[in-house]
């Protein structure tokens, strides 16, 4: 049999494997995260007729003399590259952008997926909805409120409607302009905001009273009496001294404020004055104080970082989550499970699972990532295809001729 026979039928093989990896990048053209693949060939064996010589003294060296066997397969490439961000208004729904991939669980199992269309089910869980799979991500504040992203990532759940306990006030930061100009023994008034432990809200009047050049003195309004028949006094009488160029330079720059209410015995705020001036110019003292009432959770959002942040009706916002991200040295070698779904093979590596900004990846809110396939790359890859099939049906055509003709030699 004619060796070109079998080159053809190889070459066939190639070609409608390539068509069909083209048919699937255009079926998943708009498929949410889809990564487009090509197909590679690569020629088979070749038979050696003779192979190749050395020169010697009266002659050159001559080149080998082979035969291919025709083409196959070499690899069949996974194209990560990014796909176009779509805009959707959802503020569930997030856009990977970069080298990682969103990683969501079933049980124990774990997946990976570009495909950030994610929102709450009825238990506050973070799922890919078509799936039920779990969203993973970090829900530990740390000391400052911050989320800790060290720990093994897990589900994230917010439910709906939580809420928040109310956070007694144990520090207030002063900051502003006491105006310079002002006569001494002219006293100026600013209110504090601080909660007790329950969450009621009292309003302290102070007043910043000038004693002599550069020098103030701090007392509570109205003989201590504050809301809801509670009390607030110093100690000591706190005094700030200013230098000449109207910074803050002695006195008592770090004072504590006794509270006293109906819901707690005591309480005591830290106040920090050092942070005043002392301009000619008008007053502007301001105290920016810690504590709440309690509120509930009213809406959330996510930033590029992938926190989730939520809003209280106390006006308190909170950081509930972190989303991961995980990042592989080969993403190009993960296994599609379909679903949009990859797991770990032999030659993608080990998942690295941190936050987006530490792997170099940007996450886009209310958004999805589209599908990078390429059509009008596609349609052309394509028309080659299909001439290359029809040339190589032509090879077993001629093939068959000949062959026919060699028969037809005996008649």
């Amino acid at each position: 049999m004619m060796r070109s026979l079998f080159s053809g039928v190889s070459g066939l093989k190639s070609h409608q494997t390539r068509m069909d990896t083209i048919g699937n990048n255009i079926a998943n053209v708009n498929t949410t995260g889809f990564k487009s693949s090509r197909t590679t060939f690569a020629d088979t064996l070749s038979q050696t007729l003779t192979g190749a010589s050395a020169p010697t003294g009266n002659l050159g060296g001559t080149n080998p003399k082979q035969i291919g066997l025709g083409t196959g397969v070499a690899s069949i490439d996974l194209l990560f590259t990014d796909g176009s961000v779509q805009s959707t208004g959802k503020n569930t729904d997030l856009c990977l952008s970069g080298n990682g991939l969103f990683v969501v669980k079933r049980g124990e199992e774990t997946f990976y997926t570009r495909d950030g269309a994610f929102e709450f089910d009825s238990e506050g869980n973070y799922v890919l909805p078509g799936s039920g799979l779990f969203v993973q991500g970090w829900t530990t504040r740390d000391a400052d409120g911050n989320i800790a992203t060290n720990a093994e990532p897990t589900n994230i759940k917010i439910q709906a409607g939580s809420s928040m306990a109310a956070q007694q006030t144990s520090k207030a930061t002063y900051t502003g302009n006491l105006n310079a100009d002002t006569a001494s023994g002219t006293a100026i008034t600013t209110t504090m905001t601080a909660y007790d432990s329950q969450g009621f809200k009292y309003s302290v009047p102070l007043l910043f009273t000038k004693t002599a050049n550069n020098t103030w003195q701090l007392s509570v309004a109205n003989g201590g009496n504050i809301d809801h028949g509670g009390t607030a006094a110093f100690a000591t009488t706190p005094t700030l001294t200013f230098d000449a160029n109207g910074k803050y330079a002695s006195g008592t720059g770090t004072v504590d404020l006794t509270i006293t209410t109906g819901a707690t015995a005591s309480q005591t705020v830290t106040l920090d004055l050092k942070a005043l001036t002392q301009y000619a110019n008008e007053s502007t003292i301001h105290a920016e104080t810690d504590g709440h009432s309690s509120g509930t959770l009213s809406s959330v959002s996510i930033d590029s970082s992938g926190v989730i942040t939520g809003v209280y009706t106390n006006g308190v916002r909170q950081a509930e989550a972190q989303v991961a991200v995980a990042q592989f040295s080969n993403a190009s070698g993960l296994t599609k499970t379909g679903n949009s779904l990859y797991q770990e093979s032999n030659n993608s590596g080990s998942a690295n699972i941190k936050k987006a900004s530490a792997l170099g990846c940007t996450i886009t809110p209310s958004a999805l990532e589209m599908s990078n396939v390429d059509i009008a790359n596609e349609f052309s890859d394509m028309i080659i295809t299909q001439r290359g099939f029809q040339s190589n049906s032509k090879i077993i055509t001629v093939g068959d001729e000949m062959l026919e003709t060699m028969i037809n030699m005996k008649r």
